[in-house]
């Protein structure tokens, strides 16, 4: 019964311990965040261009494709929304200068080369793939790694 008693008391005495800590630590860090606080920013999201929503589709559908040209398969027909490449709204349309308009006419005409001539398809693909990189090299490099991936070895 003592043994039962003592060990009650001993768990009553961490539990008492615990709540003071707690407590403590509480306190320092409501002092802490009070002392760091910055000013509170309005979270704005990132929203997508429309240009580069149709990019992200056209590397999703060339994923598909380069898998299509790997096995063998037929490559279809030209997919026309990529010609929206010319219009479509950019996130600075300062962007949109002779560079851009010269590249994306050169990337449309390699890709319809994969569909016009499906038997050099492979070169064809991986041309267009070079196109999207050597505007990205331009303009904006941040996606170039992985544009790189596509590429048909």
């Amino acid at each position: 019964m003592k043994k039962l008693l003592l060990i009650v008391c001993i768990c009553l005495a961490f539990a008492a311990c615990k709540k003071e800590t707690a407590a403590t630590d509480a306190k320092k860090t409501d002092t802490v965040s009070a002392a760091c606080a910055k000013p509170k920013k309005k979270f704005k999201m990132y929203e997508m261009s429309e240009l580069a929503a149709l990019m992200e589709q056209m590397y999703a559908e060339n994923e598909q494709l380069k898998q299509r040209i790997i096995k063998g398969d037929t490559v279809g027909s030209f997919p026309q929304h990529i010609i929206k490449i010319h219009s479509a709204a950019m996130t600075d349309e300062s962007d949109r200068d002779a560079f851009f308009k010269e590249n994306a006419a050169g990337f449309i005409k390699a890709q319809e080369l994969i569909y016009k001539d499906p038997k050099n398809a492979k070169q064809h693909f991986n041309d267009a793939v070079s196109a999207c990189i050597q505007c990205h090299e331009g303009k904006c490099g941040g996606p170039i790694p992985r544009i790189e991936k596509l590429y048909i070895k």
